[in-house]
C-alpha cells in the first residue's frame, strides 16, 4: 500500500506531461445538428414505437370478453430536439397511433394521438465516449377518435379502450426510447476508434472532459492522438499551444464547428517525418529533357564531375527530412516550411553509388486545406523559390550560381507531387461510424483552424 501512495504523485506528474504534449480540438454541435438529427430521426423513432398493445377486457355485453388490440400504424408528424443548458437535451415528439380493436361483431379503428417528451442526459463516460440517458420521460394523451370521423361507437367504449391502451402504453413508450438511445450510445462509441492515416500510422479521439451545454450549443474538448507503430506521438512540452475555440468563430448555421490546433498540425508532421514518409528519391534519366539529371548535365557546370564521369550516369537526389517541417497558421494563410538536406549521388564503376556533393535546402509552400467526406486534406504550392547551399562537396568548388537551376528545377515537381500525395490522403476527423461532413468551409486562424459544415449519415 506504501508503495502505491509513493508512486500517486508520479503517475499524476506523468499523466499532466503527456496530457499537455497532446493536440486537442474543440468540436461544437449547433441548433442545425439537432434539426439534422429530428428529420433523419423520424424513421428510426417510428419504428421503435411500433409496440403490442395486451388485450382488451370489455364489459360492455353481457358476457366479459377478452378482444385484440393491435397497433396499425404510428406517424410522427412532428420530432423536436432542444439544447437544455447544463444537462443535455430535450425532446418532444407529437405522434399518432392507429389503433384497432377486434371487437365481435364488429371491429373498430380509431386515432390516438400522444404527445411523447424526455429530457435526455449527456455526459461523458470513463474511456472518452459521450453517454446518452434519459432522465425524465412522460406520454401525454389526447382523446381518441375515429380515423372517418363517425361517432358510432359510444363514447363510454371509446373511452375504455383509450383508458387501456394509455395504461399499457405508459411505460412501453418510453422503454423503446430509451432503448433507441442506447442504441446511439453504442455509435457513439466509434469515436474512439482508431483510424487509419497511413500504412503504420493511425488517429484516435476522446472525450476529456464534461460536454459544454447551453442553449445555443454543446461544445466538446476532444484529445487527438497520432500514433506511429503502436506508440503515440508527443510534442515536447515547450512546442505546446494553449488552445480555446471562441465561441463567435464558424458559421451561424453550420451543423458543426470544429478548432483544430496548431499542436495537431505539429503532431501530423512529426509522425510523417518519424516514419521516414516525407524523404524521397529522385533518378535522372540518360537523354531526358525533362529531368536531365546526370553526370553530363551536371559536368557543364561543375568541372569536376565531368571529369571524374567522361560517360553521362544518372545521378540520384536523395532527399530526407531529418527535422520537422514547420506548419505556420496565420488569419486566412497557411504555410509550410520544410529544410530537407539533398545527397546528389551518381553510379561508381563499382555500381555502387557515390556522393558528389550534398546540400542544405530551404522550400516554403503554400498550403491549402480542405475537408472531404470525413477527412481534412492538404495540397501544396511553392512560395518563393529554393534556397540552396552546399553542405559537403566531393568535387571541388561549386559555383551555387551555376547548379541551383538544375537543382531546383528538377526538385520541385517531384516534391510537391510527393507532399501532395501524402497530404491528398487526409486525415480522420472526430466522427462516427458513416457520418459524413459535407458542405464544408476552412477557416484559418491566427494559431489554429476552424471547420464549419453540415453533416450527412450515409450507411
Amino acid at each position: 500500500m506504501a508503495g502505491a501512495c509513493s508512486l500517486s504523485p508520479l503517475l499524476v506528474m506523468l499523466l499532466a506531461v503527456v496530457s499537455a504534449s497532446l493536440p486537442v480540438t474543440v468540436i461544437r454541435l449547433n441548433k442545425a445538428a439537432l434539426n439534422y438529427v429530428s428529420d433523419i430521426g423520424k424513421a428510426p423513432l417510428q419504428r421503435a414505437l411500433q409496440v403490442t398493445v395486451s388485450d382488451f377486457l370489455d364489459r360492455s355485453g353481457e358476457v366479459l370478453q377478452s378482444t385484440r388490440v393491435q397497433i396499425l400504424g404510428v406517424h410522427l408528424p412532428r420530432l423536436h430536439l432542444k439544447f437544455i443548458a447544463g444537462l443535455g437535451v430535450h425532446l418532444t415528439v407529437a405522434v399518432n397511433f392507429t389503433v384497432k380493436v377486434f371487437r365481435v361483431p364488429e371491429p373498430m379503428e380509431l386515432v390516438l394521438p400522444v404527445a411523447l417528451l424526455a429530457d435526455v442526459h449527456v455526459a461523458r463516460d470513463s474511456i472518452g465516449t459521450l453517454v446518452l440517458s434519459i432522465s425524465t420521460c412522460s406520454s401525454l394523451f389526447s382523446p381518441a377518435g375515429m380515423p372517418d370521423g363517425s361517432n358510432s361507437t359510444s363514447q363510454e367504449l371509446l373511452d375504455l379502450v383509450q383508458e387501456h391502451i394509455k395504461v399499457d402504453l405508459s411505460n412501453k413508450l418510453c422503454l423503446q426510447l430509451s432503448g433507441l438511445v442506447q442504441d446511439l450510445n453504442v455509435h457513439l462509441g466509434t469515436l474512439i476508434g482508431l483510424s487509419p492515416v497511413g500504412p503504420e500510422s493511425q488517429i484516435r479521439y476522446s472525450v476529456i472532459s464534461t460536454p459544454t451545454i447551453t442553449n445555443d450549443y454543446m461544445s466538446m474538448d476532444v484529445r487527438a492522438i497520432l500514433f506511429l507503430l503502436g506508440k503515440p506521438i508527443l510534442l515536447p512540452l515547450h512546442g505546446s499551444h494553449p488552445f480555446v475555440l471562441p465561441w463567435t468563430l464558424g458559421d451561424e448555421g453550420a451543423m458543426i464547428t470544429v478548432g483544430l490546433s496548431q499542436n495537431l498540425f505539429d503532431c501530423a508532421l512529426l509522425m510523417l517525418q518519424k516514419a521516414g514518409s516525407l524523404n524521397l528519391e529522385i533518378t535522372g534519366q540518360l537523354n531526358s529533357k525533362n529531368n536531365p539529371l546526370n553526370t553530363s548535365t551536371l559536368g557543364q557546370l561543375i568541372p569536376e564531375v565531368a571529369h571524374q564521369f567522361p560517360e553521362p550516369m544518372p545521378v540520384v537526389l536523395k532527399v530526407q527530412l531529418s527535422a520537422t517541417p514547420v506548419a505556420t497558421l496565420h488569419t486566412n494563410n497557411s504555410t509550410l516550411q520544410l529544410r530537407p538536406f539533398i545527397e546528389v549521388l551518381t553510379a561508381s564503376p563499382n555500381s555502387a553509388l557515390q556522393l558528389l556533393f550534398s546540400l542544405d535546402v530551404m522550400v516554403n509552400l503554400n498550403l491549402q486545406l480542405s475537408v472531404s467526406r470525413a477527412k481534412l486534406r492538404g495540397t501544396t504550392s511553392m512560395l518563393g523559390g529554393v534556397q540552396l547551399s552546399v553542405a559537403t562537396s566531393n568535387v571541388g568548388s561549386i559555383d551555387m550560381a551555376q547548379v541551383h537551376t538544375l537543382i531546383s528545377t528538377v526538385f520541385q515537381k517531384p516534391l510537391l507531387d510527393h507532399f501532395n500525395a501524402l497530404l491528398g490522403m487526409g486525415i480522420a476527423l472526430p466522427s462516427v461510424l458513416n457520418l459524413h461532413y459535407v458542405h464544408s468551409k476552412v477557416s484559418v486562424c491566427e494559431g489554429y483552424v476552424v471547420i464549419s459544415s453540415e453533416l450527412a449519415y450515409q450507411r
